[in-house]
């Protein structure tokens, strides 16, 4: 989850590849909030980690081919509903349950809901 919600929302948001936003400090750090944000999640909901998790997915991050993108990145970009919901969202959501603020994963998810939203024709718009 650390890893997907980091490589998705700054992919989706960017409408970049992944080396194109790990090459600029701030898309870097936006990718490792999420990460981190998204394990304190984790841990405040009682999820047992090792602590290496956080680390891990960083790791994973950085050996990402350049080129790569994922699908919900892609499907954002195409105009069809994606996973939006079930990993930026879910990490807000479940931030707020136990009092976890979240604000990187709030913003991607707040920046792709209209899009979202519009290609599961929940809403309306000239976009």
């Amino acid at each position: 989850m650390m890893f997907i919600c980091a490589f998705s929302g700054v992919g989706a948001v960017t409408r970049a590849p992944a080396g194109v936003w790990r090459s600029l400090p701030e898309t870097w750090e936006m990718a490792r909030h999420i990460v981190y944000e998204t394990e304190s999640v984790a841990r405040a909901q009682g999820i047992v980690l090792t602590g290496d998790e956080a680390k891990t997915a960083i790791a994973q991050l950085e050996s990402v081919q350049s080129n790569a993108t994922v699908s919900m990145q892609r499907v954002i970009m195409e105009g069809r509903p994606s996973e939006l919901e079930v990993q930026n969202g879910a990490v807000v959501r479940l931030g707020r349950e136990v009092g976890v603020p979240t604000p990187v994963n709030t913003f991607i998810y707040y920046s792709l809901l209209p899009q979202e939203m519009k290609a599961r024709g929940q809403l309306e718009s000239p976009f």
